[in-house]
């Protein structure tokens, strides 16, 4: 899967664009006020304070139209992995007053930074990973520059999944550093076997 920047086009959610948009450069943050960058929570998401599964979105990577990615799927894909201990969805501070709303109707936390959401998502995953605050770290993302943070996750011991939006613009990379992957079009890769491992199973399965 090599990566596939295609053109930017307005972040969606479930393949639906909000004509809408945000022309103040400042961030939505908890308590409804605005900001440099911070987080408009929502209903039922609670902060990872335990083993869990810690799922992060890179959003104006992902939610593109030519992907029509529901982030209900998404979820679910994370979800597959453990109980979710945080899901939070990543956004510039371009993304529509309607993509908000609609994330936080489906149980995202969002995020949204004036600054470049890559390095946002990369730090704070790294973090979570350092302080433990995860048993799984699920990407949601095409981006290869990730690849450090699963790689870094995977030093502490931690699961991690890479989940792409599509067969199109897959990351290699990403996938291959990850223990499993998933492609909402419906391909998964669980722990990495080796060909002996193949091989056994295919003659076990003769007998």
């Amino acid at each position: 899967m090599d990566r596939g920047d295609g053109p930017e086009s307005e972040p969606t959610a479930g393949g639906v664009t909000d004509p809408d948009t945000v022309t103040d450069t400042d961030a939505v943050t908890a308590d409804g006020e605005t900001g440099a960058e911070g987080v408009a929570g929502a209903e039922g998401v609670t902060d990872a304070t335990a083993g869990g599964v810690a799922l992060f979105v890179d959003g104006p990577n992902v939610l593109r139209e030519e992907f029509d990615v529901d982030l209900d799927d998404v979820r679910r894909a994370g979800e597959a992995e453990g109980p979710l201990v945080t899901t939070r969805l990543y956004l510039d501070e371009h993304a529509t007053p309607g993509l908000i709303q609609a994330a936080e109707a489906r149980g995202f936390e969002v995020v949204i930074t004036s600054g470049d959401v890559d390095v946002k998502l990369a730090v704070d995953a790294a973090r979570f990973a350092a302080e433990g605050r995860m048993d799984t770290l699920a990407i949601a993302s095409r981006d290869t520059d990730f690849k450090p943070v699963v790689e870094t996750a995977n030093g502490y011991g931690i699961r991690t999944l890479a989940i792409a939006p599509g067969e199109f613009g897959r990351s290699d990379a990403l996938r291959n550093a990850a223990n499993g992957s998933v492609t909402l079009d419906g391909d998964t890769k669980s722990e990495s076997v080796s060909d002996e491992d193949e091989t056994a199973a295919e003659t076990s399965s003769t007998q």
